[in-house]
């Protein structure tokens, strides 16, 4: 994992500019996450930040990049946690940020189903037939009636 969600680029202009988009060149990167570049280097290399990378092979930053800059920083820092624990935490971030995006999707799907379940049933009822009388249940009761068959009389 490099530390990032998906990108999705479908539908943007090309020259529309996200948190998604590299800008950043590593100096300016550096500079803006308050970090050294050989430190931004090293995430790199340990798959902490993986930033875009250009035909030359330059590193270019985008804005997601230099906040997970500053996240694991932080996590270091203050919160006393090795690299390879804020690389495990980046992941389950992301595998949460994943399975959410997932449960939103179904449950889309899901109300979409019980809607077009609804349309489907409120149809069916449209479609009774209107010169039918409901059944109603007889009330039970504990008489006993005997039935006996006539007897035909013989001639």
């Amino acid at each position: 994992m490099d530390g990032r969600r998906p990108r999705q680029r479908g539908g943007f202009s090309p020259y529309e500019l996200t948190d998604e988009t590299p800008v950043y060149v590593i100096s300016v990167a550096a500079q803006l996450s308050g970090l050294h570049p050989q430190t931004l280097r090293q995430y790199d290399r340990l798959g902490l930040v993986s930033p875009d990378r250009t035909a030359g092979r330059g590193r270019r930053y985008s804005a997601r990049d230099i906040e997970l800059l500053r996240q694991v920083q932080q996590l270091s820092q203050d919160e006393g946690i090795n690299l390879a624990g804020i690389k495990r935490i980046i992941e389950l971030e992301n595998q949460v940020a994943a399975l959410q995006s997932r449960v939103a999707e179904l449950q889309a799907a899901l109300d979409g189903a019980a809607a077009a379940m609804q349309q489907r049933e409120a149809a069916v009822h449209a479609s009774y037939r209107r010169d039918l009388v409901p059944y109603q249940e007889v009330q039970q009761t504990s008489a006993l009636v005997v039935w006996r068959p006539k007897r035909q009389q013989q001639d």
